[in-house]
């Protein structure tokens, strides 16, 4: 419950809205545990909601820290929902950005990774920003289940290799917070923090995002909170999905150490944007019965990466010629 604060007292929350918001020369960033206890009293409702509003947009202008990060996520995660016995995944991936441009190709690489093996768990929201096509609409539209809790989660794991499961229900609270988007204009810190918050621990995180000066700050903070073995990249439209028309910087943890590395554009042209984005596409080229230039390299770019970073290919060349195989052995009538 918010706090009733007189008039003459200043609430507890002020002083972090003027850290963030003192002018050029008077304000800084969030110390972790200043990030740490700020979010905390954002996650218990006791904040009014001018100053969420405010501290949200003063944190987007000047960018989150590493270190405020780490605290945010500290501090969320406190307020996901508990994870039950049985809960156990590779991989974490991330999906809060939605397509508008280009299919959500990044799907049909998770199913060829779960195909062979790599469980990955997903998590992400829909609905928050207006003309976009979300993982959770797609996955319906194509016949997979969606979780509602953490029994769910384990049973579509076991069912179909993966699952997504809707921040709604993984942190109502923090779900709440990204639905502000249209309230405030623009996307908040929620949407960089949630990337990070690997409710299942899993030993392997990729992360995709949209703008490439937020690469070094994710890199940073899943190396503070422990994530030995991480990918962070340029994401087309931010979500976690190779772009081939462009070079791909990959800031990349493995086995606890910082790593960069390029991945050549495969194209030397831009695809144009797609004309309608119909989710039934999907299904044709995963079926063989359409091909599609762009799809299927982003399709296999996403695969190549991932296969990369857990380690079931040493080079980028591995990397793509097992994509290019786990690609043509597909069970073409999965969709």
């Amino acid at each position: 419950m918010k706090t009733s604060i007189p008039p003459s007292h200043e609430h507890p929350f002020a002083q972090y809205v003027r850290i963030l918001g003192k002018g050029k020369k008077g304000s800084r960033s969030l110390t972790e545990t200043e990030a740490y206890d700020a979010m905390s009293m954002i996650m218990n409702a006791e904040v009014e909601d001018v100053q969420l509003g405010a501290f949200l947009m003063l944190l987007r202008v000047k960018e989150e820290s590493p270190e405020e990060l780490v605290g945010f996520v500290n501090a969320v995660k406190k307020y996901c929902t508990p994870t039950i016995e049985g809960v156990d995944f590779t991989l974490d991936w991330s999906s809060y950005a939605g397509k508008r441009r280009h299919l959500p190709w990044y799907l049909l690489a998770i199913f060829i990774l779960a195909e062979n093996d790599i469980d990955i768990f997903m998590h992400g929201a829909s609905g928050h920003t207006i003309d976009r096509i979300y993982t959770e609409d797609a996955l319906n539209t194509l016949g997979f289940s969606v979780a509602n809790n953490w029994q769910d989660v384990i049973k579509h794991k076991q069912q179909q290799g993966f699952a997504y499961f809707p921040l709604q229900h993984l942190c109502p609270k923090l779900s709440n917070i990204i639905n502000l988007r249209n309230t405030l204009g623009l996307r908040s810190p929620v949407h960089t923090l949630a990337r990070l918050i690997n409710p299942t621990d899993a030993p392997y995180v990729i992360q995709g995002i949209f703008h490439p000066a937020y690469q070094p700050s994710h890199q940073q903070a899943s190396k503070a909170l422990g994530y030995n073995n991480a990918l962070v990249i340029k994401g087309e439209a931010g979500e976690i999905e190779r772009n081939p028309d462009t070079l791909c910087k990959a800031l990349s943890i493995s086995d606890g150490v910082f790593t960069e590395e390029e991945w050549p554009k495969v194209f030397d042209r831009r695809h144009l944007k797609e004309s309608s984005l119909d989710l039934t596409e999907l299904t044709r080229v995963w079926n063989g019965s359409n091909n599609h230039e762009y799809g299927t390299a982003a399709i296999k770019g996403t695969i190549a990466l991932a296969l990369k970073l857990v380690k079931q290919a040493s080079t980028q060349d591995d990397a793509f010629k097992m994509a290019n195989s786990l690609w043509d052995e597909r069970n073409k009538t999965l969709i």
